[in-house]
């Protein structure tokens, strides 16, 4: 059976935790956080990220995509799934193609996180 990974909340997340140089995270807050640094933490999903969140229109379709990777489109297909189950794309169906949308406040949210010097 496929483990799913939790969807977060994106304003859950920024109220989740203060920065890591700021105080340690709790035992829960990591277990919040982790599932979207797991997502981000493979090279492909980490580039997929990038090219939806930089594309023209701030969306993409996988047939957008395909072209920069030397992999099946029903393997970028599942990459694209594990983001967005992580929280980290939205996704809309038009026809018999899927575009996503990179959901910048979750992005905005672990940059803070992990970003922030201390004061």
């Amino acid at each position: 059976m496929p483990k799913s990974l939790t969807v977060l909340d994106p304003a859950g997340l920024a109220g989740c935790c203060p920065p890591l140089s700021a105080e340690p995270l709790s035992q829960a807050q990591a277990e919040q956080v982790a599932p979207l640094l797991k997502a981000l933490a493979d090279p492909v999903r980490l580039r997929l990220m990038s090219l939806v969140a930089s594309h023209p229109g701030g969306e993409a379709c996988v047939c957008d995509l395909n072209e920069a990777f030397d992999l099946s489109q029903p393997t970028i297909s599942h990459h694209l799934k594990v983001l967005h189950e992580a929280g980290l794309l939205d996704r809309d169906k038009r026809g018999v193609w899927v575009y996503y949308r990179a959901r910048t406040e979750a992005l905005a949210s672990l940059g803070a996180l992990i970003g922030a010097q201390p004061g």
